[in-house]
């Protein structure tokens, strides 16, 4: 059985919390989507997920 690890997302002013194994993974840090990973290139408030703002 193995443990599925979950976390905040590895971008500041998300509110996000992924699993380590569906987060899109950046420089050794997780992310919950890759909006978030690539740094928000068109502004924030923009990842996806109903609820976050970041």
């Amino acid at each position: 059985m193995s443990t599925v690890t979950q976390m905040k997302c590895a971008c500041d002013p998300c509110l996000c919390i992924v699993s380590t194994e569906d987060a899109v993974q950046k420089d050794g840090k997780y992310y919950c989507s890759e909006t978030c990973a690539e740094g928000h290139p068109n502004g924030h408030g923009d990842c996806g997920h109903t609820g976050c703002t970041c």
